[in-house]
């Protein structure tokens, strides 16, 4: 099992940027592609961005060029920076880790955005 603990989000003014952190508990983490996915309050969960094992990444149409993931596996971490931050962006931010059939989710992080 991958246990996964996000943090580093809280208030922000338009514009301004955020780093979320993901931290995993087991060293397989370096097998599975990570991602990080937001939900809305009444709104579905999206996928916001992803990083396989070999480092390559895909974003959402509305973060690309704003928002960059990577991962360090000596570290068991994976990041979410956020620069130009908009009020669309306030959602609960919850990290992801997928390989094969196996899923795993953290508990979230509150992203608001507002001046």
């Amino acid at each position: 099992q991958v246990q996964l603990v996000e943090s580093g989000g809280g208030l922000v003014q338009p514009g301004g940027s955020l780093r979320l952190s993901c931290a995993a508990s087991r060293s397989i983490f370096v097998l599975y592609t990570m991602g990080w996915y937001r939900q809305a309050p009444g709104k579905q969960r999206e996928l916001v961005a992803t990083i396989t094992s070999g480092g390559s990444t895909n974003y959402a149409d509305s973060v690309k060029g704003r928002f960059t993931i990577s991962r360090d596996n000596a570290k068991n971490m994976v990041y979410l920076q956020m620069n130009s931050l908009k009020p669309e962006d306030t959602a609960v931010y919850y990290c992801n880790a997928n390989r094969l059939s196996r899923s795993y989710w953290g508990q979230g992080t509150q992203v608001t955005v507002s001046s």
